[in-house]
């Protein structure tokens, strides 16, 4: 009788891993068909890129602060752990 448990517990691994595996196969198959669908749908506009604007110094003593506060709160929490 044990035989039997053990040969009907090796059937259901081998069926369970067998689908998780074919299931994994099929999504990875879906996945690269559908990188090679959208670009064709969708291609990306390299024509007009976005200019990006130059940082400003106008903000410098505001992140300061901020991260003097910032720094201030990790010490204390920190120190206060114990």
């Amino acid at each position: 009788m044990e035989i039997n448990l053990i040969n009907e517990a090796l059937k259901f691994m081998m069926l369970g891993m067998g689908v998780v595996f074919t299931f994994l196969v099929i999504m990875i198959v879906l996945l690269k068909i559908q990188g090679n669908i959208i670009p064709k749908l969708f291609p990306e506009n390299k024509e007009n890129p976005v200019p990006k604007k130059p940082m400003s110094n106008k903000g410098s003593t505001n992140n300061a602060a901020k991260v003097a506060a910032i720094t201030a709160a990790v010490q204390h929490h920190n120190n206060s752990k114990g």
